[in-house]
């Protein structure tokens, strides 16, 4: 029996106290008064509601600008108008490279979340995607002060831009120690350039990897570069540098490990610029910091080069530290197979050294390689997994791949996958260079591997061997009509290595094969590519 809700002294008759008793006891379903008091609390104060997702901004999702062949300028083109977030994602260099530790969408969608704040991590992109996430970046902070993702949606809809528990060696920031094994170079005499097969021992790094990884290196800067600032400043090599943290380093050892000396940020500029007292050369260093190329030289100054352009203008060794970026680690296709060479890893890699003025240059991480290190060394690495760039699951799919230069090092790692595990798909390699007589990478290789039965079909292309400069894209118009035909016998298509240039003309020669050996219009061929592109038949390894 329940007790009353009403008391006897309601003012209320006999009936109309039994009729109220009723309705309540029916409306809040109660079990005594204290469900009174709670239900009667849920009634007057309303549940918090959801917090917005922050991405659910009415965005299609579609990305017509993730092409890493499309200038910087077309790709902001082709995303005026959209969320401010995906203006951030066209900024990117368009690789889903990794070596932000992102992809490209992530990295914008982290970036408008204000889950990260670093804005100078897409490597590839250089400073003209660091300038225009500035830009979006100080657009994002004054049409919205309140950071967007200061509550968390209940949606978890923006979960993929948190950062998540990454294994040690999967991930830039979480590198582990492997051993370094040497390095050959692949080049004869004669050439004009310099190409190293790397090799590494993953033994005691506890990694794997598949064909179509890339392999993350923390390289050093050349300490001769180190010292020749060292030298200009006029400081000493053992002055303390404090990282915010408690910790300190000396200036030597931070410019060699931790600091990116190549190229000059803008920050640098903007440093110089309060050092003078000349508004001339004030007004030109600010203009630099936006990039603007006053006297033509602007994208071959390094730190050194910007110091020595502005000799009277000497920071501090705390200031100037604090106006250079972190050095980055450095993205390199792996050559080799898992399943061919167990345990170890090898890259294929460009060496780049130039002349700029009197002083030699060197690439950052090619030469850590080729010249600092030496065997049993040990180095900070990671494996970052392909974003797509993988071998079809079926073994008995033919493959073609097109890979001049160093972008034969992926195709490689495949051959020597598939003779390892015995596909029986057919596979064609178009592999080109300047001089057949001492710039044929693996010539040999290829060779065991045709032999083989692994490698159908080999193509080259050595520009400089005849009058007429001939390239990988020249010679798939010459052999179109095979090439179609594998196309239309569901050959995957992959191109890897040069990204202003040589994947352009790929592209405009595939689009050619099948317009003419599919009798198709231009339109119609467009619309062939993009469906081998929708289907996962196109793949693109660029940079």
């Amino acid at each position: 029996m329940l007790a009353p809700l009403l008391p006897d002294n309601a003012p209320f008759t006999p009936e109309q106290r039994a009729w109220l008793n009723g309705f309540f006891a029916g409306l809040l379903s109660f079990d005594g008064p204290a469900d009174l008091v709670t239900a009667a609390t849920t009634q007057s104060v309303a549940a918090p509601a959801a917090a917005p997702d922050p991405l659910a901004d009415g965005d299609d999702g579609a990305a017509p600008w993730h092409d890493q062949t499309i200038p910087m300028t077309e790709r902001m083109t082709l995303a005026e108008g959209r969320p401010l977030r995906r203006r951030m994602m066209a900024a990117m260099a368009q690789q889903d490279c990794g070596q932000c530790g992102y992809n490209c969408e992530d990295y914008a969608n982290a970036l408008f979340l204000k889950k990260e704040e670093r804005l100078n991590l897409c490597v590839p992109g250089g400073k003209p995607t660091a300038r225009m996430l500035k830009s979006l970046h100080a657009e994002m902070e004054a049409d919205a002060p309140a950071a967007p993702a200061a509550t968390p949606p209940a949606n978890g809809t923006a979960a993929a831009a948190k950062p998540t528990a990454v294994a040690p060696g999967r991930s830039r920031e979480k590198p582990v120690l492997a051993t370094f094994l040497g390095t050959r170079v692949l080049n004869k005499a004669g050439s004009e350039k310099e190409t190293c097969h790397v090799e590494f021992d993953l033994a005691e790094t506890g990694l794997d990897y598949q064909p179509g990884d890339s392999f993350g290196i923390v390289p050093r800067n050349d300490p001769e570069l180190a010292d020749a600032i060292i030298e200009h400043l006029g400081c000493a090599a053992d002055a303390e540098i404090g990282d915010g943290n408690g910790h300190s380093r000396s200036l030597h050892d931070a410019l060699i490990e931790t600091l990116a000396l190549w190229p000059a940020p803008d920050a640098l500029f903007e440093l110089l610029a309060t050092l003078t007292s000349d508004a001339a050369e004030r007004a030109k260093l600010s203009a630099m910091a936006e990039g603007t190329d006053t006297d033509g030289d602007l994208d071959s100054l390094d730190v050194l080069a910007a110091l020595e352009k502005f000799p009277a203008l000497k920071p501090t060794p705390k200031a100037l530290v604090g106006a250079l970026e972190p050095l980055q680690p450095r993205l390199y296709s792996i050559s080799s197979s898992p399943r061919a060479t167990p345990g170890k890893l090898h890259l294929t890699v460009d060496i780049v050294r130039w002349r700029s003025g009197a002083r030699l240059r060197k690439g950052v991480a090619s030469t850590y390689l080729a010249d600092r290190l030496a065997p049993s060394d040990r180095v900070p690495v990671y494996i970052q997994a392909s974003h797509g760039f993988t071998l079809p699951a079926d073994p008995a799919t033919p493959i073609i791949m097109v890979g001049p230069g160093t972008g034969v090092a992926p195709f490689r790692s495949f051959l020597h996958e598939r003779r390892a595990t015995g596909a029986s798909g057919r596979a064609w390699l178009f592999f080109g260079h300047q001089r057949r007589d001492c710039d044929f990478f693996y010539e040999d290789e290829l060779a065991e591997l045709t032999a083989a039965g692994t490698l159908t079909r080999l193509s080259t292309a050595f520009s400089r061997d005849q009058e007429a400069k001939v390239y990988v894209q020249d010679r798939m118009v010459e052999e179109g009509a095979e090439l179609y035909r594998w196309l239309e016998d569901g050959a995957w298509f992959y191109v890897c290595g040069d990204a202003k240039r040589m994947a352009p003309d790929v592209d405009r020669a595939l689009h050619q094969v099948a317009a003419v050996h599919g009798g198709m219009t231009d339109e119609a061929a467009r619309a062939y590519i993009a469906a081998l592109t929708a289907a996962g038949r196109y793949r693109k390894d660029v940079y």
